[in-house]
């Protein structure tokens, strides 16, 4: 009885994706300098911290709809754009974002599986951000908790803890922070969407807005498939402006609007914690629930 009420409700539009029933088995395994993580059994995404690239990130991000990656890197138009990834440029004369290893890197120096099977796969790593010839300016620790609620959505819970290690002083600059290059099939440019809280659409109404989250999505197929970054209400200038292109770019961007319009200074000791939520989903920013995903988000 309740399966075909089940069933009744999906044809009538009232349910787009039924409540999944038996919890996803997570799995993670490291190999050499990347940690691969799987979801029932189908391959989900790798974090990759090996020594010739400029950061750590995840590649591929594969959606849950198609098995493809919602995510690109090496892009011919910015290759040093790599699928989903923290790093700032202009910090104390280095750039820890663009290519060249000389000016700036941040190495991986403890990534670890601190738990994996059942529901849940938990990523540590402890970064310095190192450049030739100078004081590291920062050192941070990362904790990413990997889940999946249903069949239709993949979760990415990040946690990235700051430190400076000297006074630092990053110059205006719109390469900042936790960011995420779209596959190109998915941009704007190609017919997909994104969108911000308010509801507002497209690089010229999201570009320097403030807004808790934005959803960026395209059609595939048969079906729609995107990622969605959360930012957490707790985070140092919530809700930070987003930077954002309709070839398939969106970071939530602090140093591009700094207070003084030029720069930005934390001193010695400083510690940031900064949290947002990654929603890998089938469907649109409706179907997969990004604003309740939000608010639940926000109370954590």
């Amino acid at each position: 009885m309740i399966k075909k009420i089940i069933i009744a409700l999906a044809i009538a539009g009232a349910i787009i994706f039924p409540v999944t029933a038996k919890a996803a088995k997570i799995t993670a395994v490291k190999i050499g300098s990347r940690i691969d993580v799987t979801i029932n059994g189908k391959f989900f995404t790798s974090y990759i911290f090996a020594d010739n690239e400029k950061y750590p990130f995840f590649f591929p991000v594969n959606g849950p709809f198609t098995g493809v990656s919602v995510t690109s890197m090496r892009n011919a138009e910015y290759p040093h754009h790599s699928s989903l990834f923290f790093g700032c440029d202009l910090v104390n004369g280095g750039n820890w974002w663009q290519e060249g290893l000389e000016r700036g890197r941040i190495i991986s120096v403890n990534a670890e599986i601190a738990k994996q099977g059942g529901d849940t796969a938990i990523i540590t790593d402890e970064c310095i951000w190192s450049r030739p010839g100078a004081i590291s300016p920062i050192k941070d620790r990362r904790k990413f908790i990997i889940t999946a609620p249903s069949k239709e959505l993949y979760q990415i819970e990040v946690e990235i803890v700051m430190e400076m290690l000297t006074d630092v002083h990053i110059l205006k600059t719109n390469h900042s922070l936790f960011s995420a290059r779209m596959a190109p099939d998915i941009s704007v440019r190609n017919g997909g969407t994104m969108i911000n809280a308010e509801g507002l659409k497209g690089e010229k109404e999201t570009f320097g807005k403030k807004s808790a989250w934005i959803d960026y999505y395209g059609k595939r197929g048969q079906g729609f498939e995107g990622l969605a970054i959360i930012q957490h209400p707790s985070n140092p200038w919530y809700p930070a402006p987003w930077f954002t292109r309709d070839y398939g770019f969106m970071s939530p961007t602090p140093m591009y609007w700094p207070e003084n319009n030029k720069e930005t200074f934390l001193k010695k000791g400083t510690v940031l914690t900064l949290r947002y939520l990654v929603l890998v989903h089938a469907g649109d920013h409706i179907q997969a629930n990004v604003a309740e995903a939000f608010e639940s988000y926000s109370k954590r």
